[in-house]
């Protein structure tokens, strides 16, 4: 197996995921087979009113941190689709940025398990959790 690599999952950010999600501003801080960590830093256009960050970015960070945990487990990029996700909101987070640290629970040959914790910068609770499955649709891309 491969090594899904840092220059690969900034690449995958530029041109494999919706063009929208660029504008998350992500940032790979680690990438493990076992545990991917993903940085989402503050920004107004994220809030919603009263300031505080918006579940839908939470959650596509969430989703886009499993992404590229699902690659770092398989050795690279392969086709898949999200399955399921539940998200849990605990606390409100404005004015710091977001890290979200998915933990790989199981690889399969045809699904993928993960779940995410995401805390605030400045403080270690958690402000959201998310458990999210994937389906598996072919074999690691070969690389270009």
């Amino acid at each position: 197996m491969g090594e899904f690599s840092k220059a690969a999952a900034i690449a995958l950010l530029a041109d494999g995921v919706a063009p929208w999600v660029g504008g998350l501003d992500l940032e790979i801080v680690s990438l493990a087979t076992d545990k991917t960590i993903v940085r989402m830093p503050f920004a107004e256009k994220l809030c919603r009113s009263g300031g505080t960050i918006c579940g839908q970015a939470l959650m596509a960070l969430a989703d886009t941190s499993m992404v590229f945990a699902v690659a770092a487990a398989s050795g690279g990029n392969r086709p898949m689709t999200t399955v399921d996700t539940t998200v849990h909101f605990m606390k409100p987070v404005s004015s710091d940025g977001v890290i979200c640290t998915v933990h790989m629970m199981r690889l399969g040959r045809t699904m993928a398990f993960g779940h995410a914790i995401m805390t605030g910068e400045k403080e270690d609770m958690p402000i959201a959790s998310a458990t999210l499955v994937y389906a598996l649709l072919g074999p690691v891309y070969a690389e270009k």
